[in-house]
């Protein structure tokens, strides 16, 4: 009988020993790991105009579709309009037209597309 009491010591020991191994591992995780961050409409479009130039033109009614999509944050939209500002536009072929870096994406562009090609 003895046997089998300390068989079940020995059983609980490395039960409770493994579980505080990983409660601490789990302390560990959340603590180093980063919370993830919510940006707002206007964080996200202020981030895109920062690392991103949107050409446009006057009467392209896609640019006009693109634009809507901001909103009333589209003020915070690094845009070039080729109509008026054509010396600006060289390399640009049609509008809408997002340079990001070196990266040419012409047409209709989704915000989370955007999103992921600024890393915003």
């Amino acid at each position: 009988m003895r046997i089998n009491g300390i068989m079940k010591k020995e059983a609980i020991s490395k039960i409770i020993t493994i579980g505080m191994l990983v409660a601490v591992a789990l302390i560990i995780y959340f603590s180093l790991s980063k919370p993830t961050e919510i940006l707002t409409e206007e964080d996200v479009a202020k981030c895109i105009g920062e690392k991103a130039t949107l050409y446009v033109q006057l009467g392209c009614s896609h640019c006009v579709t693109q634009e809507e999509m901001f909103g009333e944050n589209l003020k915070y939209i690094d845009r070039v309009d080729c109509f008026y500002e054509r010396e600006k536009c060289e390399g640009i072929t049609a509008t809408p037209t997002w340079r990001i870096g070196e990266q040419q994406i012409t047409g209709v562009v989704q915000i989370n597309q955007l999103r992921e090609l600024t890393k915003c």
